[in-house]
C-alpha cells in the first residue's frame, strides 16, 4: 500500500496497478492479469531455434503466456521458430507481405519493406494475430525482431 511518502513493497512476481481513490488520495495496489500474447517474429533465413528462444526469453520475460507466434509466409517453414512453437505448444500464423504492409505500425523498417515488401514483420504480424495494441513494441535481439499484441 502506498502513501505520498510511504510505500509497502509488493511482491515482483505480483502485477499490479495502481488506482489513485480520489476520497483518501492514497494509492491501492490492485491485481492485474496480463493477458495471452500474440508474438510477431522477424528473422532471418536459417535463424536457429536457440536464438529465437532467448529473444523470447529477454523481450517478454519468463512469465508471459505466449498464444501463438505470428511473421510472414516465406518463414513460416523455418525449423527454428517451428522448433520454437512446437515447444512452446502454439500455432504459427502466417501473414503475406501485402497484408503485413496494410498494418500501421509505429516503428516501419525502410530497410524490410526493400528486402519484404513490407516495412514491418513483427509488429505487423503482431497485430494481425493478436486483438488490440502493441504490447510490447518492436524489440531487436541478436538478430530476432520480437513485438507482440494481446491475442485473441
Amino acid at each position: 500500500m502506498c502513501t505520498r511518502r510511504i510505500c509497502t513493497p509488493i511482491p515482483q512476481e505480483t502485477r499490479t496497478r495502481y488506482v489513485v481513490s480520489s476520497r483518501r488520495q492514497r494509492f491501492t495496489p490492485e491485481l492485474v492479469s496480463r493477458p495471452d500474447l500474440a508474438v510477431g517474429v522477424g528473422m532471418r533465413p536459417g535463424t536457429d531455434e536457440a536464438r529465437i528462444r532467448a529473444a523470447l526469453r529477454e523481450a517478454l520475460g519468463e512469465d508471459d503466456v505466449i498464444a501463438c507466434l505470428a511473421t510472414i509466409d516465406r518463414r513460416a517453414i523455418e525449423p527454428g521458430l517451428q522448433a520454437v512453437a512446437a515447444d512452446l505448444g502454439v500455432p504459427v500464423r502466417t501473414y503475406t507481405a501485402l497484408q503485413l504492409a496494410d498494418m500501421r505500425v509505429p516503428n516501419p523498417s525502410a530497410r524490410t519493406a526493400g528486402a519484404l515488401g513490407t516495412a514491418s514483420v513483427a509488429e505487423a504480424s503482431a497485430l494481425l494475430a493478436g486483438d488490440g495494441p502493441l504490447l510490447v513494441s518492436k524489440t531487436t535481439i541478436n538478430g530476432v525482431v520480437i513485438a507482440a499484441a494481446a491475442a485473441r
